[in-house]
């Protein structure tokens, strides 16, 4: 996996043989395994809650290169369980933050940062540059992305994905004769029946579970030693404290790495989500208004119902004036409440839980209903700085 030429001209210096002293005593590493692991160029999808403790450990171990993809800043709801950043990187962006704290905790090793998301438009080219890919995202189309282009590319691709107070980690690799993404989950799940992490939440320790897992596979990977998770599945049940083993299977009809593959270059991974296009400079894309658009509704005083389907909790700490909370499983009850012919607006934290509500809405009548996309955090981006964010 290891380039040779690469691997021939690494040597490691005086600091470097104190600095992991521990590591090389390990018959498995040695010096060998030390140059392999300062040689390896790893790249890491996102430096939140899994790409944190990925991100650290690879660096403290001494992985050479390490790239790091990711276009958000610090929020202080962040720092829970992103702990590659601290309280003094609130509103700075994440990648300079990452930079920081790991070049802190090893100057040896390289960072290398790509500014903004991973996408179809740059995905091959990025991942080329590494030998391994880390997925450390929340969302499907990056997941399915990443998996696609590592086939492409016939490079190992780590995953893993948490929610609640559990968590998963693989690694796809069809080159080595294990099965990707796709042979797991072909068809991804209707867009807002599985929430993220900002609407599901997490328990801060059980990314860092997860996602030294998945440094730690890579860190095998490198080396060449033990048994990866290549065609296995791990399942982690943090209250229970139980781990579960599931076999996964090469599927032989995979549009990507099956024997017939349909999919050879980056498709639409939105589309393919299904995820709602973008809004228009008019404001509204079947049933969805930007938060500009909202905002001008609400600066005209239009006569209209503004729901924020979101928990009390949220609500506490922040909403917009005039709205009114009717959470999501409130909804239905309500409802029968209301006047089917005029005009509502939904809005949630991030435009899931709208998107659900105006489903729900529009099949019980009410024709001039919308949601806000990128729901309240939209809302104190781009309209609003000074609202809590969370």
């Amino acid at each position: 996996m290891i380039d040779i030429d690469r691997l021939n001209s690494t040597k490691l210096s005086t600091d470097e043989l104190s600095r992991y002293a521990r590591q090389l005593v390990l018959p498995e590493v040695g010096s060998e395994g030390q140059r392999r692991l300062k040689a390896a160029r790893v790249l890491c999808i996102g430096t939140g809650g899994l790409g944190s403790p990925i991100a650290l450990y690879l660096a403290a171990a001494g992985v050479g290169k390490i790239g790091l993809v990711d276009a958000d800043a610090v929020e202080l709801s962040n720092l829970q369980r992103q702990i590659l950043h601290g309280t003094k990187d609130v509103g700075r962006g994440k990648l300079e933050s990452a930079r920081a704290r790991l070049l802190d905790a090893n100057p040896q090793v390289q960072v290398c940062l790509h500014e903004g998301y991973f996408r179809r438009e740059n995905a091959l080219e990025t991942a080329g540059e590494y030998d391994l890919v880390i997925d450390g995202t929340d969302n499907f189309p990056t997941r399915y992305l990443s998996n696609d282009v590592c086939v492409l590319l016939k490079k190992p691709n780590i995953y893993g994905s948490i929610l609640g107070f559990e968590g998963q980690c693989s690694v796809f690799a069809p080159h080595l004769g294990g099965p990707c993404y796709r042979c797991m989950l072909p068809v991804p799940p209707p867009p807002g029946s599985v929430p993220a992490c900002a609407e599901g939440g997490v328990l801060g320790v059980l990314p860092g579970v997860i996602g030294v897992m998945q440094a730690l596979e890579a860190i095998k990977l490198i080396l060449g030693i033990g048994k990866p998770l290549v065609g296995r599945l791990i399942h982690f049940d943090a209250l229970a404290f139980k781990f579960r083993e599931f076999k996964l299977r090469k599927d032989p009809k995979c549009p990507v790495c099956g024997e017939q593959p349909s999919i050879t270059a980056p498709v639409d991974y939105e589309r393919f989500c299904g995820i709602s296009p973008a809004t228009t400079a008019a404001g509204a894309v079947e049933g969805t208004l930007s938060v500009a658009a909202l905002k001008r509704k609400l600066d005209a005083a239009e006569p209209f119902l503004l729901l924020d389907v979101r928990e009390p909790f949220e609500w506490d700490i922040c909403h917009i004036p005039g709205a009114k909370l009717v959470p999501l499983g409130e909804l239905p009850a309500q409802m029968q409440t209301w006047d089917r012919a005029g005009e509502i607006v939904v809005l949630c934290k991030s435009g899931i839980r709208s998107a659900k509500a105006l489903h729900r809405l529009k099949e019980a009548g009410f024709a001039n209903a919308w949601h806000v996309e990128g729901g309240i955090a939209a809302w104190a981006r781009e309209v609003d700085p000074a609202m809590a964010k969370y």
